[in-house]
């Protein structure tokens, strides 16, 4: 529980520090380097392009990672009603469902807090995922998976053109870490461009795992499941792909898909409402 605990604590500054690094090396480093004539530079050249389809992705990335960390399920815990004597040890299996709550309410032991529709504990965002902040944890993996493939295209080209190497064989970019270590301890490559490299595989393991958790959440979202729920066997109501998908994104999933927006129609919301 204590390294747990310290994860909980290390990954969200990991993520920061590796996000900080991702946006100092686009606006300074590769995307000053498409510039070949900034006097002659046209208004929608594709560096200009490059840099807002990059600032788009980032910016929403980001947003709706704080909006993750902002929509916190300790709000949600105040607001069940836990029964006459109960406490929140009787939380600590799962077990305990009284029936004001919703399905799949659970207390999770690292935060400390009771969430409806409970799906996991994200440790990069140091939060549980549930009913609040669902939608805004899948856009965060999209945009995270998506910045992190632009950054990859830009790095490959950045290198490309430093390097003057073609990654037309698609064997080069396997190749080119272990070629490029060689080079480094033998003074041929600048450490500078030894860093750039080691982040194109950072950036390729991040994106690829972004995409994974946000394949494998939609897919979950479309059978009306959670993580918890398989994790733990129970046995979901049947419904529409549809209606699965409208409790998750809500009408407005065409506004959540551009700018970052919180989940307003959450199941708290609906619950009081009743």
């Amino acid at each position: 529980m204590l390294v747990l605990r310290l994860l909980n604590v290390v990954a969200p500054a990991y993520f920061l520090c590796i996000s900080l690094v991702t946006f100092v090396l686009q606006i300074f480093l590769f995307i000053p380097s498409m510039f070949r004539d900034p006097s002659t530079t046209p208004l929608f050249s594709p560096a200009l392009l490059h840099g807002a389809l990059f600032l788009f992705l980032s910016a929403n990335a980001m947003g709706n990672y704080v909006l993750v960390i902002q929509s916190s399920p300790e709000d949600l815990g105040k607001d069940l009603n836990l029964g006459k004597g109960a406490e929140v040890a009787d939380w600590l299996d799962g077990s305990r469902s009284p029936g004001s709550a919703l399905p799949s309410t659970h207390f999770c032991r690292l935060c400390a807090r009771v969430t409806q529709r409970h799906d996991h504990h994200c440790f990069f965002t140091g939060n549980c995922i549930g009913s609040r902040n669902m939608r805004n944890f899948v856009m965060f993996c999209l945009y995270t998976s998506l910045a992190c493939l632009d950054s990859l295209v830009a790095g490959m080209a950045y290198i490309s053109a430093t390097l003057s190497m073609s990654f037309a064989d698609p064997l080069a970019f396997l190749t080119l870490l272990p070629h490029s270590i060689s080079q480094f301890f033998s003074g041929a490559l600048l450490s500078s461009e030894m860093f750039v490299i080691l982040m194109l595989y950072l950036w390729l393991g991040i994106g690829l795992a972004c995409a994974g958790f946000c394949c494998h959440q939609m897919l979950l979202i479309l059978r009306g499941q959670t993580r918890y729920q398989v994790r733990k066997g129970m046995v979901v109501r049947a419904r529409p792909w549809r209606e699965n998908l409208q409790e998750v994104f809500g009408k407005r999933w065409l506004l959540g898909l551009l700018i970052p927006v919180l989940n307003v129609e959450s199941d708290c919301r609906r619950q009081k409402g009743k």
